[in-house]
């Protein structure tokens, strides 16, 4: 069978982990993307340099300025931390004796967060939890299928320091209101609209649709290191950056990272989007053809449903395949090598595969598994499992 990429294998080798090919996309739980060259040369120069921290983050913060169209921005750990900074910034102003205080004394603060329903989310962790480590208050408008204008005009308070609007596939994708909509609420009453951009392609958008501040990934899409970028409007960066003196603190980010997003957010604006999308389109006619002329599958190619622009592979499993979406899923991750699929929607019988981070020759290796899984003779264990979820792997962990 084809054989998987094998540039830099050495350290997996040398540190025993299994090298697994990435169908399933910028997934942190895979190590989010494969950081392009000119964020992993800007890291190793100034690895060994010494810098003025907060210097360092005013260069970064033009540079997050030019490519998203805020006033201002700065480098975290990740996007979480984004979130959890910039709620208590909102919280806290430019206060210093309150950004100490938190997160468990807010008084006198502005400490509730709003967050429609349908946005309440789990990336990993449940989204309340990157607010309530601000020392936030959710406050929930709606219904997980409909939220209208007074639900939100009324979670209005004197109390609240804003409202939280996530973009996630994982959110609801209807009966929410847009982010046009919340921000005339919002800013009819004064009240910011921070937009959880995590995994979003478009760095300008959601500022000029309205919002206040944006957090975006540095480490998806971008190809940066694990990183959080915050952008938006001046005092409500400024007032999240100074929580590097409190909460924040537990979500420092180093130098080499914070280099490392900056030559990333370069290298985007020169990128060959086009050729990319390109490799893409490739990969998902081979695998298009691939699963279609097996039995007991059937697969469309779909557009993101957060409008990125890209597209994936809807693979259905059908029961005369001897497997279900699960369990095919499961057989392909433990296979030789391990190909790991975005298998989030498994239990509603299909899974996804994604092209946006193949090594070269790895598209050819993701279509083999699905061949040798569904022309196998027999059926491994586990074939007809019905749930992915598994608590005991997470709860066994170091061993």
């Amino acid at each position: 069978m084809a054989q998987p990429h094998q540039h830099n294998s050495d350290i997996r080798s040398r540190l025993g982990l299994r090298q697994v090919v990435n169908a399933s996309g910028t997934m942190t739980f895979l190590g989010a993307s494969i950081i392009v060259p000119e964020a992993i040369q800007a890291m190793s120069e100034i690895a060994p340099e010494w810098i003025e921290m907060d210097d360092l983050q005013r260069k970064a913060s033009a540079t997050v300025a030019r490519l998203t169209g805020a006033e201002a921005g700065f480098v975290t750990a990740c996007c979480a931390a984004g979130i959890s900074m910039a709620i208590a910034g909102a919280m806290t102003g430019t206060d210093l004796l309150a950004i100490e205080r938190l997160p468990d004394d807010t008084t006198g603060l502005k400490d509730e967060v709003i967050l429609q329903v349908g946005h309440f989310v789990n990336y990993g962790a449940p989204i309340d939890q990157s607010i309530r480590v601000a020392g936030g208050k959710v406050v929930l408008a709606g219904t997980v299928s409909s939220v209208q204008p007074h639900h939100v005009a009324n979670a209005i308070t004197d109390k609240t320091a804003a409202l939280l609007y996530v973009v996630t596939h994982h959110a609801a994708l209807y009966g929410m209101l847009s982010l046009e909509e919340v921000c005339e609420i919002c800013h009819a009453k004064g009240v910011p609209v921070i937009v959880d951009a995590a995994s979003e392609y478009d760095l300008k958008g959601f500022l000029a649709r309205g919002a206040d501040v944006v957090i975006y990934s540095g480490h998806k899409f971008l190809s940066g290191p694990t990183s959080g970028l915050v952008a938006g409007r001046k005092d409500l960066v400024r007032a999240a950056y100074l929580q590097n003196r409190g909460i924040g603190r537990a979500m420092k980010v180093g130098k080499e990272t914070i280099a490392g997003a900056m030559a990333a957010l370069d290298a985007w604006e020169k990128r060959d989007h086009a050729g990319i999308r390109a490799r893409e389109q490739a990969a998902l006619d081979l695998w298009l053809e691939t699963a279609n002329g097996l039995k007991g599958l059937k697969a469309r190619i779909v557009p993101d449903p957060t409008n990125n622009p890209l597209d994936r592979l809807e693979v259905t499993v059908l029961p005369e395949s001897g497997y279900t979406a699960v369990g095919l899923a499961r057989t392909m991750a433990a296979g030789e090598p391990p190909v790991i699929v975005r298998d989030h929607e498994a239990e509603l019988g299909h899974f996804y595969l994604d092209p946006c981070n193949l090594h070269p020759g790895e598209a050819e290796v993701v279509s083999q598994a699905l061949r040798d899984a569904l022309t196998s003779e027999t059926r491994p264990e586990g074939a007809m499992a019905t749930t992915r979820k598994n608590p005991a792997a997470a709860l066994s962990w170091p061993d």
